[in-house]
């Protein structure tokens, strides 16, 4: 069984939401489950896989500037902010936080609802950290 964990975080990029999914699910799935309750805020980070039409104009019509890169296939090119780009790995840093919890890195739970349960309290103590 796999898994993807979808995240948002704050501009330090301490957790504050999450989203989980099958692992064979698209990163759209994920990303409409979160886009009504994310919090707000003026610009989104997030990587190739959340790259559609759909989702930069929902995020836009919230007022928050996505900063995406277009998937590789994708027709016509979007433009997005490299500088602001690279602090991205504040996501990617917080991801890593998360599997400093062993119980979280080796997927000790099987049950979905129990591993975003282990997430969830991992994120709790990260984010006061």
């Amino acid at each position: 069984m796999n898994t993807k964990l979808h995240a948002v975080t704050d501009v330090k990029g301490r957790p504050i939401k999450f989203f989980m999914t099958a692992g064979q699910v698209s990163d759209y799935i994920g990303a409409a489950a979160l886009l009504s309750s994310l919090p707000g805020a003026d610009w989104l980070l997030a990587d190739r896989g959340y790259d559609a039409d759909w989702y930069r104009e929902a995020l836009q019509d919230k007022g928050i500037t996505p900063c995406i890169p277009g998937r590789k296939s994708r027709g016509t090119p979007v433009k997005h902010d490299k500088r602001r780009y690279k602090r991205r790995n504040r996501i990617e840093i917080m991801f890593g936080r998360l599997k400093d919890w062993r119980r979280v890195a080796t997927r000790y739970d099987r049950c979905p609802r129990v591993f975003l349960s282990a997430i969830a309290l991992a994120a709790t103590v990260i984010f006061w950290l």
